[in-house]
């Protein structure tokens, strides 16, 4: 039995992107984000119905992100050799189950528990979707697909987290997760109606008539990984950029504060997020033939935001720098997943998706280390040393993408 046909189809027949389909997948992306970030908006009304402190209450946030990064790439390895879509559509459920057991929590360790098969199920989805969006394109508009597919994270964190929110205030921070288990339900709908199924990458590398693997590499398929040709150049370089960009995030409000803007921090985070949009856009339309010029000019736009953050406090310097900020990291996910899965490709599908486990459970650390460190920093140096280290690792993030111009981030030219 064959599953290439169901790979090669959609990307052969279509003249255009899939836009139902890629619409579905940003779809999920967004439950994945929301989840992710939604006790962030209803954090005080949690710790009070459950009786803990503010700081417990947030290791709900914690044990999420530990979920997800314990689990991406061994998930990825497990279900190598499962179709798509019903793996999907798994994910999907358990997001459904876990964000109805959060709701229904009677207790701090059940909310906890909750929050840990949310995070497992988050490994399981970001392990596939973009490798499922590229592979449901036309060739030649893998990236824009991915891209598509990404919106769902600047929804989920400009309208969602509001939305849930002022659902949480206005009737209960319960009632706010009951209402993504409703809307994970309409997804799980969608997906099944629009998304085609595509088959095991496994597979479809050994009935694309690639050579088989090594035994080794079989046995194991992340050093198989790793040792293709940039990997671990991206891996790098999402680490120390997601790394950067978390330590001064995470505690932009105080930065703001001590530069007097701290009554201006919604606006200055709106404008952040609209630059954002239009990145994610612009990336989206160009991802495909410019992967390096854009990965490029990111990093040195997030290098002079957080570097000017980090010499002045002067109010129109930190509305620029907000804004190129939000220019330099809205389209990341859409550039790193794209290289990732293109570099992965030169090993075959089953690599692919594996990279993309490696790139999610790299991020998901690099964001929990970054809240720490950032954390210690401010505490001990201040903000300016804060937005100095963001610079910093900006800076070496810059040096890699440059660097690796041959195999992770490769020029118009040799973009396949």
């Amino acid at each position: 039995m064959t599953t290439k046909s169901s790979d090669t189809q959609p990307r052969t027949r279509q003249a255009g992107l899939p836009w139902s389909a890629l619409l579905a997948l940003g779809a999920a992306v967004f439950i994945t984000s929301l989840t992710e970030t939604l006790p962030a908006g209803v954090l005080p009304a949690m710790s009070a119905s459950l009786g803990t402190s503010s700081g417990a209450t947030g290791q709900a946030v914690t044990v999420y992100a530990a979920g997800t990064a314990l689990t991406a790439i061994p998930l990825a390895g497990v279900t190598a050799t499962v179709p798509r879509k019903p793996l999907l559509l798994c994910a999907m459920a358990v997001f459904l189950v876990a964000n109805t057991l959060t709701a229904a929590a009677p207790g701090y360790f059940v909310l906890l528990a909750g929050r840990f098969l949310a995070g497992v199920a988050a490994g399981l989805a970001w392990a596939i979707l973009a490798g499922y969006a590229r592979r449901i394109a036309p060739a030649g508009s893998e990236g824009r697909a991915i891209a598509v597919a990404m919106t769902g994270i600047p929804v989920a964190l400009s309208l969602g987290v509001p939305a849930g929110t002022l659902i949480g205030e206005q009737v209960g921070w319960r009632t706010a997760f009951g209402a993504v288990s409703l809307v994970t339900l309409a997804v799980i709908g969608w997906i099944g109606v629009s998304v085609p199924g595509v088959g095991q990458p496994a597979v479809e590398q050994a009935d694309a008539g690639r050579p088989d693997p090594a035994p080794e590499s079989v046995k194991s398929p992340l050093r198989q990984t790793l040792a293709a040709p940039g990997v671990a150049a991206i891996m790098v370089t999402v680490t120390t950029f997601v790394l950067g960009h978390t330590i001064i995030y995470a505690y932009i409000a105080p930065y703001l504060q001590h530069a007097g803007l701290g009554s201006a921090t919604d606006a200055v985070l709106l404008a952040f997020g609209v630059a954002c949009l239009v990145s994610i856009w612009y990336v989206g339309r160009h991802v495909d033939r410019r992967l390096r010029a854009l990965t490029v000019t990111g990093a040195v736009l997030f290098t002079l935001a957080t570097a000017a953050l980090a010499v002045t406090t002067a109010h129109a310097i930190v509305w620029v720098a907000a804004v190129l900020w939000g220019l330099g990291w809205g389209g990341a996910p859409t550039l790193l997943q794209t290289a990732a899965g293109q570099a992965g490709m030169r090993r075959g599908s089953a690599a692919a998706d594996t990279a993309q486990a490696v790139l999610v459970t790299l991020w998901n650390a690099a964001m929990a280390l970054g809240g720490i460190i950032g954390g210690l920093l401010l505490q001990s140096s201040g903000v300016t040393v804060v937005a100095v280290s963001a610079a910093a690792l900006g800076a070496v993030s810059l040096l890699v993408v440059a660097g690796a111009r041959h195999h992770a981030f490769p020029g118009a030219q040799a973009t396949p």
